[in-house]
């Protein structure tokens, strides 16, 4: 019998374009590394208000480097991502509250389902500029992802209990207690180490700490599956 598996934590919110760019390098390497990724939404604003960060968008330097930072490294990763046209309206006027109480309904009813609905969800803010506030658009995700739209009503309607909720915020307040002050956050639990990686180019750095190798962003193994 070989070493166990590492437990990785990513913790994402669909509401940020680095946090899908970290997600999808990770999944494709979850089957070759030795690792347990673990999947943990998590509500981007609350993890700003807790550690008094700004947005980057919020100052115009690096909003207009975001913008093309963000498009070069999409490309570069090989996901499909493009800007909204009213980027600021989605960010600061629609969030992803919703969204993201969504996905903690999926992670305790259907976890097999959730890597896929989350990337649904990114797909249509991050790279088809629709909506992912309104129930229709959250209930489209899910069926895109596999998920009976009867069933899909069912979590929806869960999104506003205290279960959903106070899960979401405990996930949020385990973030923050890891030093997180944006995300993504990637948190390796290495023997008696914990090290918490911030951002989507610490991908090196992880392989380097796992005693793995680095194989780019995109794999052999994932090819098949873009």
């Amino acid at each position: 019998m070989g070493p166990l598996p590492r437990t990785l934590e990513l913790f994402y919110d669909v509401l940020s374009p680095y946090s899908w760019l970290a997600f999808e390098v990770l999944c494709r390497y979850k089957n070759i590394w030795n690792v347990s990724l673990q999947l943990r939404p998590t509500l981007i604003a609350g993890i700003m208000k807790d550690s008094g960060n700004q947005p980057p968008a919020l100052l115009p330097r690096k909003a207009l480097y975001m913008k093309n930072d963000v498009r070069l490294l999409g490309q570069h990763l090989q996901v499909p991502i493009h800007l909204p046209k009213d980027f600021f309206f989605v960010i600061f006027e629609k969030g992803s509250l919703t969204a993201m109480r969504f996905l903690t309904v999926v992670k305790l009813e259907h976890p097999e389902l959730l890597e896929k609905v989350s990337r649904e969800l990114w797909m249509r803010v991050w790279s088809r500029d629709e909506d992912i506030t309104e129930p229709q658009s959250i209930l489209a995700a899910a069926e895109k992802a596999g998920m009976s739209t009867g069933r899909a009503r069912e979590l929806l309607e869960r999104v506003s209990t205290p279960q959903v909720k106070n899960q979401l915020k405990e996930t949020t307040d385990a973030a923050c207690r890891y030093g997180a002050f944006g995300l993504p956050v990637t948190v390796a639990h290495l023997d008696d180490e914990t090290y918490m990686l911030f951002g989507s180019d610490r991908m090196e750095l992880l392989a380097h700490l796992l005693g793995e190798k680095w194989l780019g962003p995109v794999p052999p193994a994932a090819t098949a599956r873009l």
